[in-house]
């Protein structure tokens, strides 16, 4: 039986927020506009597949102020770094396979 890849990570956009969120240590978050510059996504599509990755529980998203300025910060939840560790360990089954 070929094991499955989890459809909420193995899509390529998020994919890559997922491993970008996972180089962060547990505790720490990264900027939403840091995020979207390192990723070099749109503000309008890394929203969606944020949204996407937070409907599954796998990412966090903050809204704070600093003054009187919006910071959007997002993080990885545990749930989030257990399904993508998940994800990583069967694609390394389904390659030795």
């Amino acid at each position: 039986m070929i094991p499955e890849l989890d459809p909420v990570i193995h899509a390529q956009a998020r994919l890559r927020v997922t491993v970008a969120l996972a180089a962060l240590a547990p505790d720490d978050r990264i900027t939403f506009p840091r995020l979207q510059e390192l990723l070099t996504m749109t503000a309008g599509n890394l929203s969606t597949h944020l949204r996407k990755l937070e409907d599954a529980g796998y990412v966090e998203i903050t809204k704070t102020h600093t003054r009187r300025t919006p910071v959007t910060q997002v993080a990885l939840t545990g749930a989030g770094r257990a399904a993508f560790e998940a994800y990583t360990a069967t694609l390394r089954s389904l390659l030795d396979s």
